[in-house]
């Protein structure tokens, strides 16, 4: 629709504002609109619809912040999925002196003035999990057309002998999310040689679980309870939705997604999920939160990113980035990669109608 993630329903915006003008070093620092150094970093997420970032990336940034620059305050903003409150919160942290922002775009295309408008102003921006338009500082994701082609193969996987004679429905995310169409472009890299064909593809605005309901059962509508093998969904939380719809109908089909949410892990371990894709938050979070210290300090950032990338409009070249990998999650490798990584204990994944299921694969 890119590790510790994603996600679990956070309820309404909630938005947390953490104000401090403590300092990391004078280099870069600018002044706060009161008057002093401004050592304060910028921390705005895109929504909050989902467990991943309210639940990992943000207290794992404010965490190693913290860790690396002990009197550093991070200014944190939720936009819920709302482009122009995102805009507002922005510009709120030029206004107030901040020097370094990390952004994880609601729209990508539309950030593209805002962070030409900071880099005019001396201000770094440093692109979290998704690639903004403009002129960033650096990027942080993981190779998303990769993850693409894993979710291929493990949809193939899931198929069987019976791939190449299976119509698949593709349900991919946002549109105005960057990554999507790298996701997509992997996934139709795979699938498009190895299953019959993709009968029905449809993206979903905003990743919403309910209108990838609305999807699945349109397809069911459109090709009949015979008519679909297998679902390709952009994440877990439209899995959620999808899988929900194929129940009503009475029909059983592999469906995978991605990000190894909770609610995920729990279905594919009950069978209703083929597999996840588990991405590794931790380092993601870690890395973003010291290249925007060591901005924040003037230091160099070499050290830190592996590769440039180009923005998708071909404006901007040469962006230090730092891309890491993913693997695939089944209910097989569930305690050798989630529960090991610690990013849920068997605890937490085995409760209620579950706990049969956690017993079933080996897990305590």
């Amino acid at each position: 629709m890119n590790v510790w993630t994603r996600r679990v329903v956070i309820g309404t915006a909630a938005v947390s504002m953490a104000l401090s003008v403590a300092a990391c070093g004078k280099a870069g620092g600018g002044k706060a609109a009161g008057g002093g150094e401004n050592k304060t970093i910028g921390l705005l997420l895109p929504e909050n619809k989902t467990t991943r970032y309210e639940t990992f990336d943000r207290p794992l940034m404010e965490a190693k912040i913290k860790q690396l620059c002990s009197d550093c305050t991070v200014r944190y903003n939720n936009a819920a999925q709302d482009t122009e409150t995102q805009k507002k919160q922005f510009d709120a942290l030029i206004t107030q002196g901040v020097k370094v922002i990390i952004l994880d775009a609601v729209d990508f295309k539309a950030t593209k003035s805002w962070v030409n408008q900071a880099a005019k102003k001396g201000v770094k921006v440093v692109a979290y999990d998704r690639l903004a338009e403009g002129k960033l500082s650096a990027y942080v994701s993981y190779d998303n057309e990769k993850i693409g082609r894993l979710q291929g193969q493990a949809l193939v996987k899931a198929l069987g002998d019976k791939a190449k004679d299976s119509n698949v429905v593709m349900i991919n995310g946002s549109p105005t999310d960057p990554n999507m169409p790298f996701f997509k472009k992997g996934a139709h890299s795979v699938l498009d040689k190895q299953v019959k064909k993709i009968a029905y593809e449809q993206d979903i605005p905003d990743w919403s679980s309910d209108e990838a309901n609305k999807k699945m059962s349109a397809a069911l509508d459109s090709l009949g309870k015979d008519g679909i093998q297998g679902v390709y969904s952009g994440n877990d939380g439209m899995a959620g939705g999808i899988i929900t719809a194929l129940k009503q109908k009475g029909v059983k089909v592999p469906v995978g997604g991605q990000d190894a949410e909770l609610a995920g892990l729990q279905r594919v371990l009950k069978g209703d999920q083929a597999f996840t894709i588990y991405k590794q938050i931790k380092p993601q979070a870690d890395s973003t939160a010291e290249i925007a210290v060591k901005l924040l300090k003037g230091e160099k950032i070499g050290s830190l990113t592996d590769r440039t990338v180009d923005s998708l409009s071909g404006e901007v070249k040469g962006i230090p980035a730092k891309l890491y990998d993913a693997q695939i999650v089944t209910k097989d490798n569930i305690e050798s990669t989630i529960i090991k990584d610690k990013v849920y204990k068997a605890g937490q994944i085995c409760t209620g109608d579950v706990k049969k299921a956690c017993a079933a694969a080996g897990i305590k």
